[in-house]
Parts: C-alpha cells; sequence; structure tokens
C-alpha cells in the first residue's frame, strides 16, 4: 500500500503527481526544485538555488517522518555541468556523512527554467 506525503513547506505539485509516496518504509520523493513554497520566488544563481532545493526535499522528508541522514540515494539534474562543483558543496552540507549514492546529469532544460532539481530516496 503507498501513501501519499503532502506538505506546503515544499513546492506544491504542478502536475499529476504527489509530492511523495511512501511504499514499505521506504520514501520516494518527486523532483523539487528552488521554489520558495511560502513566496513562489526562485532565488538567483546556482549555489541558492541548491539551498533552496536541499531545503524543500529536506521539508518534505520531515513531512514524511524521515530526514536527510536516512537518504540512500539522489539524483540531481543540473542545467549546466560547470555549476556542478558549487552545487557539489551545497550538497555535501545539506547530506551528512556517509553520503547517500548519487547520480548527476546534465539537462537540457528544467521545469520554470531553474538550474537544478533533486529527487531523493529515504528510509523511515
Amino acid at each position: 500500500m503507498k501513501t501519499v506525503i503532502a506538505t506546503d513547506k515544499a513546492p506544491a505539485a504542478i502536475g499529476p503527481y504527489s509530492q511523495a509516496i511512501e511504499v514499505n518504509g521506504i520514501v520516494y520523493t518527486s523532483g523539487q526544485i528552488p521554489v520558495d513554497p511560502a513566496t513562489g520566488e526562485i532565488p538567483r544563481g546556482a549555489a541558492a538555488q541548491a539551498e533552496q532545493a536541499f531545503t524543500n526535499v529536506a521539508n518534505l522528508l520531515a513531512a514524511a517522518g524521515t530526514s536527510m541522514e536516512n537518504v540512500i540515494k539522489t539524483t540531481v539534474f543540473i542545467k549546466n555541468m560547470d555549476d556542478f562543483a558549487v552545487i557539489n558543496e551545497i550538497y555535501a552540507k545539506h547530506f551528512p556523512s556517509p553520503y547517500p549514492s548519487r547520480s548527476c546529469v546534465e539537462v537540457a532544460r528544467l521545469p520554470k527554467d531553474v538550474l537544478l532539481e533533486v529527487e531523493a530516496i529515504a528510509a523511515k
């Protein structure tokens, strides 16, 4: 059985999907973009956008009853691989060691023309 996870502390779904789903104690988040859920604003620059996107992931996981410490796997989609170092630095601040496994890929375009999107899989 699956449980839908929703919170107003992460951006609302803008399509036919859930913010996150829990199945058998595992939480699967949808991609989180760097939208401030309170204002709808998108910060400027890769570092600020990374901070907001990872904060959104953390808030969504908290709503599910878990945390960044329990993340098993992440996927990071970035618009420009030249931003990898700065995004990686912010990533390391948000995920404690031992770090989750991760994929990071450059993509042509992301929703709202943001610079990154992050999804996570976490244990409860």
